[in-house]
């Protein structure tokens, strides 16, 4: 894998394989929203904020859902694959389109202001 300096995220060899990031995860928020930085235990996250309750896995399911639509993937091409019982995740997402490293830059870049996703 290669850290890209630029977006802070690590990528594959292959581009087009998968990518992982990490986020910070805000369950039982008012709203779903996407944006901002946290310095966190996996080192810059993207916060995400989501409406469901961290119970019985709920608010990771929401995380994929609201990622996905941010990101415009489909949720079923994201996967937590650290930290399912924690607010600090890693995230997969598996075969990338073009430009989603960019997204993802956009969005932690948006000075801490989350970016509702309906």
């Amino acid at each position: 894998m290669v850290l890209d300096p630029d977006t802070g995220t690590r990528e594959r060899e292959d581009p087009m394989s998968e990518l992982r990031f990490a986020i910070r995860v805000k369950p039982g928020a008012k709203r779903d929203a996407v944006g901002g930085i946290w310095d966190g235990a996996l080192g810059e996250a993207l916060v995400v904020s989501v409406r469901a309750p961290a119970v019985d896995g709920k608010a990771n399911e929401a995380v994929c859902r609201v990622l996905a639509e941010a990101l415009s993937v489909r949720a079923r091409d994201l996967t937590v694959v650290k930290g399912h019982r924690a607010r600090d995740k890693l995230v997969e997402l598996r075969d990338p389109p073009p430009g989603c490293a960019e997204r993802l830059a956009e969005l932690r870049g948006s000075g801490g202001e989350p970016r509702g996703v309906r």
